[in-house]
């Protein structure tokens, strides 16, 4: 791996210069923080982890900012809310006399240690060795995020409900890209009390797990937000009986997300649809210190189709819809929490966003490269209303992500956000279809999101940073060439020759096997691009199994890389054969082994 530099730090910082003169690091370095107060704590036990890791003992000493001790320290930390102009924003130096944090609050702070860790991190692993020979460069740091909150979705109700242990080390990460929310996309896994019929078996969220897992995020100023569909996507609750009579259409309704007709959103007019959310409200929100509910609210799609039927002939649909959102946000009025909620219903009736209540937080999402975030945040930003942009990972629908999907998406969300003043920006990362995808796939998003929602001037050519480096240095913890293999493989998806929506046609050529080549989302696909891809994922393949001895055994990451691979290489061979014995021929029409 070639030299790090300033320019590998992520995000990367407001203002930066390096090359100044180096910190000659002793082997105990004393810390001396400017006051007693416990605000100083997360940020002194990350940095102490840190030194540990890198060989380092640190030795702390509590002082005032003007004592002997505290000048004398060769790190020194200060919260000065004098200092600064922005919430987060903090100062580092690191020079001959050591190292100086000064930040603006104790988030700040942590943000500026875990630059200051990054910057150790990136001397150990240039060609210099600069840290194992105890000499640190020179930097100079003035910095703080562009998008005051800044999240990660990631969804547990699709067939994939990650460890604590998972989450422990997915929280670790992102803390250190000073991700500052997360939340767990909830339909049916948080283990209610009295409705065991529906989580049965779906390995749920108990209310200890969720306390201790916010406690984790706490200690790494990560808001854990709660998040519980509360209106579409409830087919997994409707489809029992217990349920079903609170459903708008109790016979079932089609609907993209299961083969079958279900039963899919809750009864907008039915009263009792509002008594079941305040009993599950109850139950989720005393596990959470956030003060926040994402009550999704997203896709009605049967809205209008059952027993709102009247209602919404007679008011609207619009009208209904808002009704609804309004009796929800009552009910989390009386709770003392604030509700955000998917925005795509209300933004296809522009007229009722000025009732909105005024504390509520609407939620902008889209997935494609396309998406129209500007016209959307000006929308919003117009109503006076706190919003949030919230592209996605693009991991869904996929086994190996799309990547320059991905990257463009996020891109354009941050420099949408940053211009319309957004209060947030939220990195979904959905699993439709089972959550197929591994987790490390998520990653380029996670990161890039990570980088352009706290620094969207970065975000302007999404495509122009080094993206296989930068997942190299700081997801994969490794210099095997894992970033660039990754990316290629999310980048299969291109050559297909199908301009697939929402997903890739070689992901839908294994998990809609049933349908025939003439369904939309394979327009495009040919033989000839089909063999490209084939040959783009053995080439990616290749390069795994020539990892150096051992990695490829050792690094989970190179494992499920491999999975993936094989998968798409399964894929594309598929798709061949079934081009070859025609378009309108089913799987079945293939000659039997």
């Amino acid at each position: 791996m070639s030299a790090s530099s300033h320019s590998d730090l992520l995000p990367l910082p407001q203002r930066v210069s390096a090359g100044g003169e180096p910190w000659d690091i002793p082997a105990r370095p004393v810390l001396g923080v400017a006051s007693t107060n416990p605000a100083y704590q997360p940020a002194v036990a990350r940095l102490k982890t840190a030194l540990a890791a890198a060989g380092l003992q640190l030795e702390k000493t509590s002082s005032s900012a003007s004592s002997a001790a505290g000048e004398t320290a060769d790190i020194r930390l200060r919260i000065d809310p004098q200092g600064h102009i922005r919430p987060q924003a903090y100062r580092l130096g690191v020079g001959p006399g050591g190292v100086e944090i000064d930040a603006v609050d104790e988030a700040g702070l942590f943000h500026g240690v875990c630059t200051l860790i990054q910057w150790l991190r990136l001397g150990k692993t240039s060609e210099l060795g600069e840290i194992e020979t105890g000499v640190l460069p020179g930097i100079e740091v003035e910095d703080w995020p562009d998008i005051p909150a800044r999240g990660v979705m990631l969804d547990v109700s699709r067939n994939k409900v990650p460890t604590l242990e998972t989450l422990f080390g997915l929280v670790d990460l992102l803390a250190g890209w000073k991700i500052n929310q997360l939340q767990l996309y909830t339909e049916h896994t948080f283990a209610y009390s009295g409705h065991e019929v529906v989580w049965q078996g779906a390995d749920p969220f108990t209310a200890q797990e969720i306390r201790e897992l916010d406690r984790f995020c706490r200690d790494r100023f990560i808001e854990l937000v709660p998040n519980q569909n509360s209106f579409g996507h409830f087919h997994r609750w409707l489809v029992h009986d217990p349920y079903r009579e609170l459903a708008e259409c109790p016979q079932g309704v089609e609907h993209p997300f299961s083969d079958e007709r279900e039963p899919f959103s809750l009864c907008a007019v039915d009263p009792k649809s509002l008594a079941l959310l305040e009993d599950l409200y109850d139950q989720l929100l005393p596990s959470f210190s956030s003060r926040l509910l994402n009550v999704g609210l997203d896709e009605t799609f049967d809205l209008g189709l059952g027993r709102s039927a009247a209602a919404c002939e007679k008011k609207g649909k619009g009208r209904v819809y808002l009704e609804y959102l309004q009796a929800i946000h009552r009910l989390l009025a009386a709770r003392g929490t604030r509700m955000q909620f998917w925005g795509d219903i209300i933004l296809e009736h522009p007229e009722l966003i000025p009732e909105i209540p005024g504390d509520a937080i609407p939620l902008a999402w889209g997935y494609e490269a396309d998406y129209p975030f500007a016209e959307h945040a000006r929308r919003f930003a117009a109503s006076g209303l706190d919003y949030y942009v919230c592209p996605g990972t693009s991991s869904w629908n996929s086994f190996a992500g799309r990547a320059e999907n991905a990257l463009l998406n996020l891109g354009r969300a941050a420099v949408a956000g940053g211009r319309a003043d957004a209060a947030g920006y939220l990195i979904t990362d959905w699993g439709d279809f089972g959550h197929l995808q591994p987790l490390p796939v998520s990653y380029l998003g996670f990161l890039a999101g990570a980088a352009f929602s706290w620094n969207a001037q970065t975000a302007a050519e999404p495509l122009s940073s080094d993206a296989s480096r930068l997942l190299d240095l700081h997801a994969f913890d490794a210099a095997i060439g894992l970033g660039q293999i990754a990316l290629d493989l999310g980048n299969v998806y291109r050559h297909t020759g199908a301009k697939t929506k929402n997903g890739s046609p070689l992901f839908f050529l294994l998990l809609r096997a049933g349908e025939t080549l003439e369904h939309q989302r394979f327009a495009g696909l040919t033989s000839k691009a089909l063999t490209r891809s084939l040959t783009e994922t053995e080439s990616a393949a290749d390069r795994l199994s020539s990892l150096p001895a051992g990695a490829a055994d050792s690094t989970l990451v190179a494992r499920e890389l491999r999975w993936v691979a094989a998968t798409l290489a399964f894929a594309c061979r598929l798709g061949l054969a079934r081009l070859e014995r025609g378009r309108d021929q089913p799987l079945a029409a293939l000659p039997q082994p």
